[in-house]
């Protein structure tokens, strides 16, 4: 899947069970993170997240997504809680990590209001050498499609702590 794709659809459900369609969001930006209750990559993520979705408003939804399978749903549950963070849906058997080539936690993918991928990679450009961010790529993206252009940067590698598929 590359940027300009429009992207596969998705069902998961939450951790109260409930389920959530990619396709029930359209309309909207769409924040897609793969994302681990273990990783301090996603830990650190999330606290940005949910500052930059303070500022865009209901134009903008993030769907969490938990693939790891070493995860468990009570460890998911606790971690979710103490971030704040909801919905977190359950990949569990990686089916949807997979289908959208995720590699890490957190793995960003941004779907615009017609499901067209328009991002995917890594929330800044921090890496192991460069650890304060120069740019966020995320926030870029969403604020590029939110003023109708499209973003700057379309994919960039993701960074973080790899997805775990097997145990």
């Amino acid at each position: 899947m590359q940027p300009g794709d429009l992207t596969p659809d998705f069902t998961l459900p939450d951790l109260d069970g409930a389920s959530h369609a990619l396709s029930n969001y359209r309309g909207q930006v769409v924040i897609v993170n793969f994302w681990s209750a273990e990783c301090p990559w996603a830990e650190r993520a999330d606290s940005l997240l949910k500052q930059w979705l303070g500022e865009w408003g209901e134009s903008v939804v993030l769907l969490t997504v938990a693939s790891n399978v070493n995860e468990t749903v009570k460890l998911i549950t606790e971690a979710a809680r103490q971030r704040g963070i909801a919905p977190v849906l359950l990949d569990s058997g990686c089916r949807v990590a997979d289908a959208w080539s995720a590699q890490t936690t957190p793995h960003v993918f941004v779907v615009d209001e017609s499901g067209i991928l328009r991002y995917q990679g890594a929330l800044d450009d921090v890496t192991f050498r460069q650890r304060e961010p120069k740019r966020f790529h995320l926030k870029e993206t969403v604020d590029a499609l939110l003023a109708g252009r499209l973003p700057e940067i379309a994919s960039t590698p993701a960074y973080g702590c790899t997805i775990v598929r097997q145990i």
